[in-house]
């Protein structure tokens, strides 16, 4: 199994999940042609992926999935409470799953789980395939039990690291959008994050990576360091997902 990262953080969100034959999207938060483009990176075409799956709606998550899924004849996996506030247009091939059951997309076993975010019905994802599990946890406020639960033993983890908050609240933002950013149905700071790992088993961790980092509420040294300490490794060992370039191919081996 392997993944990379398209592009992460505020202004748009995508990440490839392989395994096998089969080759997902999760959520695609850049234009058609930013999204092409973006693949054309690491070699790939948006022809060789087999579906994608969204984890909510907002923009930066769904806005090129109905372009690019219509372009491209590829199914899309998403909740019903998604695909009911969903406003990126209509898509050819939807399939709605229940945020509680795995479903399996050609070579991989997907779990999903319900996550405390400002959306309809938003979940994250497990992904496995037989062997290796790969967790992606981007967008939520609070962590839960059945979350710490859901990310157990897991090879690979891609985590939200979206603010600190001393940043958070010295910075520009409005006050009502720093009380949605901070709440319980926001996003993550680096001590949020950095706690889920003291809750789960990572002993068999390969790769760790902070994701969706706020480029103006968050530093990835910060975040490094965040992580770096709940984990008692160097901060070199952390990896962050970038905005602009996301990351290349991780092989979980």
């Amino acid at each position: 199994m392997r993944f990379a990262s398209l592009g992460s953080g505020s202004r748009g969100n995508a990440t490839l999940v392989e395994a096998g034959d089969t080759r997902v999207l999760v959520d695609c938060g850049f234009s058609c042609i930013e999204t092409e483009k973006r693949l054309g990176r690491l070699g790939l075409s948006a022809t060789g992926l087999d579906a994608i799956l969204v984890t909510h709606e907002h923009g930066d998550h769904i806005s090129g999935v109905a372009r690019l899924s219509r372009r491209y004849g590829i199914p899309v996996w998403m909740t019903a409470g998604t695909a009911a506030v969903h406003r990126g247009g209509e898509v050819d091939r939807l399939h709605c799953f229940n945020g509680h059951e795995a479903l399996e997309i050609g070579d991989l076993a997907v779990e999903p789980f319900p996550v405390p975010h400002d959306a309809r019905e938003p979940c994250q994802f497990v992904f496995h395939d037989g062997r290796f599990r790969l967790g992606v946890l981007t967008d939520t406020g609070t962590i839960t039990p059945h979350m710490v639960q859901a990310l157990m033993q897991l090879d690979a983890l891609v985590l939200e690291c979206n603010h600190d908050p001393g940043l958070l609240a010295s910075g520009p933002y409005p006050t009502s959008l720093k009380y949605r950013v901070g709440g319980r149905l926001g996003h993550l700071s680096n001590g949020q994050a950095a706690g889920l790992l003291e809750q789960i088993d990572c002993s068999g961790l390969q790769h760790l990576l902070a994701a969706h980092l706020s480029d103006r509420n968050n530093r990835p040294q910060l975040a490094r360091e965040a992580l770096a300490n709940a984990m008692g490794c160097p901060t070199r060992e952390i990896e962050v997902a970038d905005q602009d370039s996301g990351f290349d191919w991780r092989q979980i081996i």
